[in-house]
């Protein structure tokens, strides 16, 4: 994944520097580097995924400029050669590109990219830090003010924890200079309505879909797959195993004891004929796992927190076990076609807003969840179906073809890869959320551990400390509590718990699981 840092000031102090930037070093554990001027300091810990040579190493200078990126850039071949007769290249990163677009484009290169992103910049020409993140938020990036006021950038929250005193996200499809962010893209609002019909809606899904995973395939470390045996996860490993060579290998985590999902995965990867490996954890895993998911995730979300702990024991396991250094995901799917609950959105306009609305917090829920769990396994985590021009096109289409009037949630989804990509049972297999399918009992159990931690009295008393998401069952006090130990007051970096759109009718529940939801029907089995 890598991790960058940025101290935009004359006064930034190394010591504090690099006892901020030690927290991430899991991040990118093949090499640490950091450069300062007389205006800042720029650190970055190096994952070699694309270009493994010493030359891909970070950051990147140019005639005084310098830059550190966390991100991929897609196509960056093409790009390449197009500015190979004014820059000379030292190396096969992707991210060495960023100095010479800078000076070709400025600011508007962002929009250019075809990329997943985080980056900072030093442009010696005026002696200023720009920083910038891609239009969803996949590549992680936070902001904070020293004492004397100078902006600290980094890729987690826990870099600058000994900094500063407030944290925010840095907003995604933005940049920041002069002291402000501007937005270069809201790819949440797609303008104008596609008049696309069904039929044609599918067609584009299904090519753009494929266009998104195959050049996720591209590089120089080995690739796998997070295969949880529902939709999403499913049909990026059946179209990666179509464009592969060889048997992908494909990994699925399940409880010991009522693992909903392990059938299912083991299911898609007999059909797709992949390399498939189980990981079976138990109740002592997931409580033993609990305080470092909610460390390493820098939230106290309850959806999140519960999806995570599965994640991150299954890609610990990858790390430990395999040579793999580059995860595809199913994340961002549900964002796009609709979740359990969006089936009960009063009409189309009320769809579309919440579609919108879940895209521009990606970065603080599901995207947050992928990159921790990854990342902290010193993996890189790859999302297809956050592809900018697969969002740009589903954004677009007309909500009244993207909800569930077909008596089936995702149907255009479903219906693009009919065919010989999954078996039916798997392409038509009702949504399951993946803390409930690595199986019911974690959940219980994770809800179970929380109403033994605290008297009624107890609960009552200690949730009234905070008037910012305050905690509103056992469970989520203790994810707050557990949260507060190693990013104390800084609540504000999330917006609030991710809930079901309580407003709709048949929505207004307790707990985020769908299993709460009166449609929840045989996504459990």
């Amino acid at each position: 994944m890598c991790s960058i840092m940025g101290w935009c000031s004359p006064s930034a102090d190394r010591a504090l520097f690099e006892e901020g930037f030690a927290q991430t070093v899991s991040r990118g554990p093949d090499c640490s580097r950091i450069i300062g001027n007389d205006n800042g300091i720029l650190g970055f810990h190096r994952l070699a995924i694309m270009g493994l040579t010493p030359e891909g190493m970070q950051p990147f200078s140019l005639d005084g400029d310098l830059a550190v990126c966390n991100g991929e850039l897609y196509g960056f071949q093409a790009l390449r050669e197009k500015l190979r007769g004014r820059y000379t290249f030292a190396s096969d990163s992707d991210c060495e590109l960023i100095l010479p677009l800078w000076r070709e484009y400025g600011t508007d290169m962002f929009s250019l990219l075809d990329a997943e992103f985080a980056c900072i910049i030093y442009d010696s020409t005026n002696g200023e830090f720009i920083a910038a993140r891609d239009p969803i938020g996949i590549r992680p990036l936070y902001y904070g003010y020293d004492s004397k006021g100078a902006i600290v950038f980094a890729s987690e929250p826990k870099n600058l924890t000994p900094i500063c005193s407030q944290i925010m996200p840095f907003p995604p499809g933005c940049y920041y200079r002069d002291g402000f962010f501007v937005r270069y893209c809201d790819i949440a609002s797609p303008g104008t309505v596609s008049q696309d019909d069904v039929e044609t809606a599918c067609r584009n899904i299904r090519e753009k879909l494929i266009a998104g995973v195959e050049k996720r395939l591209v590089s120089d470390a080995r690739v796998g797959f997070l295969l949880s045996g529902g939709l999403d996860s499913s049909l990026v490993c059946a179209i990666a195993a179509k464009a592969s060579r060889e048997p992908i290998r494909t990994f699925a985590i399940g409880m010991d004891v009522d693992a909903i999902d392990l059938k299912y995965a083991r299911e898609a990867a007999d059909f797709i004929g992949s390399d498939h490996t189980e990981v079976i954890i138990s109740k002592d895993d997931v409580l033993r796992a609990l305080e470092e998911v909610v460390h390493l995730l820098g939230t106290y979300d309850i959806t999140t927190i519960r999806a995570s702990i599965g994640m991150y024991l299954v890609c610990k396991a990858i790390h430990e076990q395999t040579d793999i250094r580059v995860l595809l995901t199913g994340e961002i799917s549900d964002e796009l076609f609709g979740y359990k609950y969006t089936d009960f959105a009063p009409d189309d306009a009320a769809f579309q807003q919440e579609a919108e609305k879940r895209i521009r917090e990606l970065h603080m829920y599901d995207v947050l969840r992928a990159d921790r769990c990854i990342s902290v396994n010193s993996l890189e985590a790859r999302v297809p179906f956050g592809d900018l021009d697969f969002v740009r096109y589903v954004m677009a289409l007309d909500p009244a073809i993207k909800r569930n009037v077909y008596g089936k949630g995702k149907y255009l989804l479903r219906h693009a890869f009919e065919g010989d990509y999954l078996p039916d049972t798997i392409l038509w297999r009702e949504k399951a959320a993946f803390s409930d399918a690595v199986g019911h009992s974690m959940v219980d159990d994770l809800k179970a551990y929380a109403e033994k931690y605290y008297t009624d009295a107890e609960f009552e008393t200690r949730r009234a400390r905070y008037s910012h998401a305050q905690p509103f069952t056992k469970e989520s006090l203790l994810y707050r509590e557990l949260f507060e130990k190693y990013y104390p007051g800084q609540s504000r970096m999330v917006t609030d718990f991710w809930m079901p759109n309580r407003d709709w009718e048949g929505c207004d529940v307790n707990d985020p699981s769908a299993r709460v939801l009166s449609n929840y029907g045989d996504s459990g089995k």
